[in-house]
């Protein structure tokens, strides 16, 4: 694969900034307009997909730098609020609005090829290997700038399908979860995952595939940390002994529980 491009040293004056947010986001600092992230053998396959995103004109995406002299990963840091914690006063995403950008990132890598010898940090196997996608598309990866939603956080992307990552994105925006555990209610989820399909411009056969990944794409979360619980593998070990396991085992039994109302409310 191409080599990456250097990025000149720090100016003078410039700190780091750890930052914090999400479960494996350590090593990660702020250093001026730009993100420095601990790279690894995805780092390149990463940069591929950014590149593309910028040479399409993909606004949602933060820009690709390159490797600083201390072989990080730097990206653009785009000024903005986490949509995950949301601070007070502000007001959450629409599903709706996330639906477009969801379609509008799959559009723009839907028959991109990426470099034969890419090589991607997938944890979960998708359902198929249709386009690369973002494998965690989530409120704590979406930045609220001032005139767009940013995803971040691309370390996991690569090969998938449409619905693999919208199911997820379901989970997380929605969320499909019980009301008391966060959740807004059963109406009001189907309400909400409705809303996200309209906004992506999903069709008839992508609203049946989505109504039937939604349960399987939660299980694979709480197969993910069972299975790093038992081989000891991190961080979704310690996510595990956190309590992670159980909430995605509680939310895909709801999922499960309310297929029939999520599946009406997308297809009827």
């Amino acid at each position: 694969m191409t080599a990456l491009p250097r990025v000149p040293d720090d100016a003078p004056g410039d700190v780091e900034e750890p930052l914090a947010g999400g479960n494996v986001s350590a090593g990660v600092v702020r250093v001026g307009d730009t993100v420095r992230r601990p790279a690894g053998p995805w780092t390149p396959a990463v940069h591929a997909v950014l590149t593309r995103l910028a040479d399409v004109g993909f606004r949602h995406a933060p820009r690709s730098l390159g490797l600083d002299d201390r072989g990080r990963h730097v990206v653009e840091h785009v000024p903005g609020v986490m949509a995950h914690p949301l601070p007070d006063g502000v007001t959450a995403p629409g599903l709706a609005d996330v639906g477009r950008l969801a379609r509008d990132l799959h559009d723009a890598l839907d028959g991109w090829s990426p470099p034969p010898d890419a090589r991607f940090q997938r944890v979960i196997p998708p359902d198929r290997e249709d386009l690369v996608i973002h494998h965690d598309l989530a409120p704590w990866n979406l930045v609220l700038a001032e005139d767009r939603l940013v995803l971040i956080d691309w370390d996991g992307c690569g090969p998938g399908t449409r619905t693999w990552d919208l199911a997820y994105a379901a989970h997380a925006f929605v969320p499909l979860a019980p009301a008391d555990a966060g959740g807004p209610g059963t109406d009001a989820a189907a309400a909400g995952l409705r809303a996200l399909a309209d906004g992506y411009g999903l069709d008839d056969a992508g609203r049946e595939r989505l109504a039937r990944t939604l349960a399987p794409r939660t299980w694979s979360m709480h197969t993910l940390l069972e299975h790093g619980h038992r081989t000891g593998t991190q961080p979704w070990a310690r996510l595990w002994d956190e309590g992670h396991g159980g909430f995605w085992r509680r939310d895909a039994e709801w999922v499960e529980e309310h297929a029939a109302a999520l599946r009406a409310a997308l297809t009827a």
